[in-house]
């Protein structure tokens, strides 16, 4: 339930901001500039998540961040001029970042504790929870709805079932427990810590991370607009677009753990990388609408397992698995922080189908560094 609140909130907005573009006036270049804000904002608390989910637990993490994420999203709604758009979304990409840490965390512990790869189906559900988002807020922008009555009756029903969730939530902290990096008699240098926390394959992992969520977030940030722009389709088709794409990347992930099962991670995420280069391609290229959709649901087919399979991969660091998803998290985010301005500036100079050619050359990045996600012990 939670990991599908974080999904619809996202898509929420998301599905809602070619109308946020017009309200506070931003063109593709300043648009890119705010949308930076928000991962810039993920990095600043991503890196300290973990160890604040090994001292008080990642239930207590989660509500931390999510309730008052819920009320960050009404105040975007309310946004006037792209000052106050680039201030709301780094408070928004902080609270969102963090979130994402904390409910990663719970699901790896879950996840090791059970022996299956059921990360996918937890990221299944955020899926499901974007599917939802973009749904209604196609529907609301069809509607005419007004964006801050949407995003307030979102907050409110986000609260609640993020509080329902977190009841089940199973225990995973050391509450109380002295950090093992802050120093003291018997205890490693922080930067020893660090240091060995850093490893040749987690900084890769993080890399393939990087490459997952600059090919998520380019369509999260881009495709409506691209619909919109090069296309000239209304906004509800544009909208719907962005369902097309998360409603494929539901299906891959609710089917992951079978696929991860059968032809390993290694594999698995090799294939995904080339069917969302494809996708990318597809989309960019298509002569229509309906040919744009059938792109977008390659795109996501193929990014849906990346990120999981990166975050079971970081979980499985020796005696800091919050703290190695911590910092794949951390690294991945990377994606969303160059991407927006990269895309941006480079569709201000070439427009935006060619720009979003980067998003296909990241998909083959996934693909080709993929055996860094090979579980410690496997045989190559």
């Amino acid at each position: 339930m939670v990991f599908a609140v974080s999904g619809a909130l996202f898509s929420t907005w998301v599905s809602r901001l070619p109308a946020l573009r017009d309200q506070v006036g931003a063109g593709p270049a300043d648009l890119g500039t705010a949308l930076l804000a928000a991962g810039a904002g993920s990095l600043l608390l991503m890196p300290v998540t973990g160890r604040l989910c090994s001292r008080f637990g990642s239930r207590a993490v989660v509500a931390g961040t999510a309730l008052p994420g819920s009320v960050v999203i009404v105040l975007l709604s309310r946004v006037t001029s792209l000052p106050q758009l680039v201030a709301v979304l780094f408070a928004w990409g902080a609270l969102f970042g963090s979130w994402d840490v904390a409910m990663n965390v719970q699901g790896s512990h879950v996840e090791r504790a059970a022996g299956r790869a059921w990360m996918p189906r937890y990221h299944a559900s955020w899926s499901v929870g974007g599917v939802l988002g973009a749904g209604l807020g196609a529907l609301a922008a069809h509607a005419g709805l007004a964006v801050p009555t949407h995003f307030l009756l979102a907050a409110v029903v986000s609260a609640g079932a993020v509080l329902a969730g977190l009841a089940a939530f199973v225990p995973d902290g050391r509450t109380g427990e002295t950090d093992p990096g802050a120093g003291g008699a018997g205890e490693p240098d922080r930067r020893q810590v660090r240091a060995r926390l850093l490893t040749p394959r987690l900084l890769v992992i993080g890399l393939v991370t990087v490459c997952a969520t600059a090919t998520e977030g380019a369509a999260a940030d881009w495709l409506a607009l691209l619909l919109t722009d090069d296309l000239g389709v209304d906004a509800g088709a544009a909208a719907t677009g962005y369902a097309v794409f998360a409603t494929a990347m539901a299906t891959a992930r609710f089917t992951g753990t079978w696929l991860l099962e059968r032809l390993g991670r290694v594999r698995t995420v090799r294939w995904a990388g080339v069917v969302a280069a494809v996708g990318v391609a597809t989309t960019v290229l298509a002569p229509g609408v309906v040919v744009a959709w059938a792109g977008a649901a390659l795109w996501g087919l193929g990014v849906a397992l990346v990120f999981p399979a990166a975050m079971s991969a970081g979980g499985e660091t020796p005696d800091r698995a919050a703290d190695g998803i911590a910092a794949v998290s951390t690294i991945g985010y990377g994606g969303f922080l160059i991407g927006p301005p990269l895309i941006g500036h480079l569709a201000e100079r070439i427009g935006l189908a060619e720009a979003l050619w980067v998003v296909a050359a990241a998909a083959v990045g996934m693909a080709a560094l993929a055996g860094a996600l090979r579980p410690p012990g496997e045989p190559r």
